[in-house]
């Protein structure tokens, strides 16, 4: 359920792009950002990508996660001084709470008295650490709030996170208790294969007397087994019940286990048995939305720019750029399309008819589009030194930037013929 979300807010990764209009220093940038993803993390295991997919699946199973700023020494032979380190939200010290001079403490999190975050108490170790416990590491002391960015969604304004799947937990706990009860009632029957009914007066119950080390009586069933009654002289073969409804609930409990993650329920369990073309892709135009919410909204403020803020004052203490505040583009993964063809040629009309630029095309696919256009130029060059043609399509744009067609030109799809005739008109 979780990664179903995470996939789709983090994907490949949300990468930055350097925008500060001088293409010499946002390369260097682009660059000295590039090598430095690959040491970002202080665990040393993932690296800058692998650290979005880490801290959004803490968001979204228990609600928050903290990631703080860890500067490095310039021997430490790092791209940038600096690195991430994920800590659990259990690292908070829930127990401060209450006045603090002019200020007040809300589970662990300082404010100021104009209600400003001022700093975080942390623990030395996780609590739950037996290690760390006997270390006094219950102790816990403050954190400039400027070296920790709080990752999690504000439903109100609450100083913490709640879990994504907190309406429905008791949902979430049924449907697991009422799977196991189906399934030890399926046990108990196939264990019983047939009772016999005799006149035995020896045999005292419907399963084999058995005893353990000290003479208790232990009643145990067995698959396969055939039991013995008293007082009859009849067999009568077990006869396991159908379930009713089983799917039916499985499926309304799924139903509602997905609003409550706010995933599309064939995205949760990949039934796709109820939807057709239409309706899922309908479908998925909301679910879309809101992560087009959550990245723009919650991931990329609360984590991507204080990162990127760090990076540049690292990197300009370092003296490896020219000023600690170098504007910067985000490109969330793309959406992988339903029907790649209609929508590439959506993409296409849309840039023919000014309403979208190449530059916002490649974006959307989750690319740089100062990469991509310059690997298309240098493809270019290196097709006319060779006298090669990558497209056959009888379509060109001149330098200057016009479309030409010949007539031979012939749409692929007819519902883009009217537009394109239009153009050509």
């Amino acid at each position: 359920m979780c990664n179903r979300a995470v996939n789709n807010i983090i994907g490949a990764g949300i990468m930055p792009r350097a925008a500060s209009g001088d293409d010499k220093l946002d390369r260097k940038v682009d660059a000295l950002f590039e090598r430095w993803t690959a040491d970002c993390d202080a665990d040393g295991q993932l690296d800058f990508y692998g650290l979005q997919t880490l801290i959004c699946r803490e968001m979204v199973e228990a609600g928050e996660v903290l990631v703080r700023r860890r500067l490095r020494r310039s021997s430490d032979g790092l791209a940038v001084p600096l690195q991430l380190q994920v800590l659990e939200a259990d690292f908070l010290d829930a127990t401060k709470s209450g006045v603090l001079g002019a200020g007040r403490l809300v589970q662990g999190i300082e404010f100021d008295p104009v209600g400003k975050r001022r700093a975080y108490w942390l623990h030395a170790e996780h609590p739950g650490d037996a290690y760390g416990a006997l270390q006094n590491g219950l102790q816990s002391r403050p954190v400039p709030a400027t070296e920790i960015a709080h990752v999690y969604e504000k439903h109100r304004t609450q100083a913490r996170g709640v879990p994504w799947g907190a309406p429905v937990i008791r949902s979430l706990r049924d449907l697991d208790d009422y799977e196991v009860a189906e399934l030890v009632r399926k046990k108990t029957e196939a264990c019983v294969t047939a009772i016999v009914f005799g006149d035995d007066e020896a045999q005292q119950g419907i399963a084999p007397s058995v005893v353990d080390a000290d003479g208790n009586r232990v009643e145990q069933f067995e698959p396969g087994l055939i039991a013995y009654a008293r007082g009859g002289k009849d067999i009568r073969f077990n006869q396991p019940s159908a379930t009713g409804g089983y799917g039916e609930y499985k499926r309304a409990s799924l139903h509602t286990i997905s609003a409550g993650f706010r995933v599309p329920y064939e995205l949760l369990t990949g039934d796709l048995s109820q939807v057709n073309y239409s309706s899922i892709r309908a479908g998925l135009v909301e679910f879309r939305r809101m992560i087009d919410a959550v990245q723009w909204q919650l991931f990329i403020p609360m984590f991507c720019a204080p990162v990127w803020r760090w990076f540049t004052e690292a990197a300009w203490a370092a003296g490896q750029i020219p000023s600690p505040d170098v504007p910067v583009e985000w490109q969330p993964p793309k959406f992988e399309a339903v029907d790649p063809q209609k929508d590439a040629m959506a993409d296409l009309l849309a840039i023919r008819s000014g309403t979208m630029t190449l530059a916002q095309a490649i974006a959307r696919q989750g690319r740089n589009p100062d990469a991509v256009l310059a690997e298309i130029a240098a493809t270019n060059a290196k097709l006319d030194d060779l006298g090669l043609v990558l497209d056959s399509d009888p379509r060109r744009v001149t330098k200057t930037g016009s479309a030409q067609a010949s007539d031979q030109t012939a749409p692929a799809d007819p519902e883009i013929a009217p537009a394109q005739a239009d153009q050509q008109d």
